[in-house]
């Protein structure tokens, strides 16, 4: 592996963590709720009374705001080293785990973990580790 020092930008990094952390604190503060994605578009799929707008508004949110951050200049180019359809079947598997482990990364990664939940820590262990299996094992050992 060769990392690109050149192209390293940690303050980028500080800054959209710093962001998480931020958004993530304002939303159980404001709302009560966990700052979870699978959460809130699983409730935006089965919407309880009154639940509906603010799930919709997060999720536009979502997608608008890299539309925006490109027309105004800026994306960096990303490069997908796999077809379409391993990236349908990864993220079918993603959302299967996520409805077993009662959370997704964000949720347990982000949210559970900073409110030092026991269950979090194993579920972002589980994860983490379950891709660093799956990441080895195509990489190394079938490539």
């Amino acid at each position: 592996m060769q990392i690109d020092w050149n192209h390293f930008t940690p303050w980028a990094s500080l800054i959209g963590g710093i962001l998480l952390g931020l958004a993530a604190s304002l939303f159980i503060l404001v709302n009560g709720r966990i700052l979870g994605i699978s959460g809130i578009v699983g409730g935006l799929l089965m919407p309880r009374g009154g639940d509906a707008a603010w799930r919709l508004a997060f999720v536009l949110g979502l997608v608008v705001a890299p539309a925006v951050y490109a027309l105004a200049g800026g994306p960096v180019p990303a490069t997908v080293d796999a077809g379409w359809l391993t990236l349908i079947v990864a993220g079918l598997l993603v959302g299967v785990g996520t409805r077993y482990g009662a959370g997704c990364t964000s949720g347990h990664g982000v949210c559970g973990l900073s409110r030092l939940s026991p269950r979090s820590l194993v579920a972002t262990l589980s994860f983490m580790g379950a891709g660093f299996a799956v990441v080895f094992v195509v990489r190394h050992l079938l490539a």
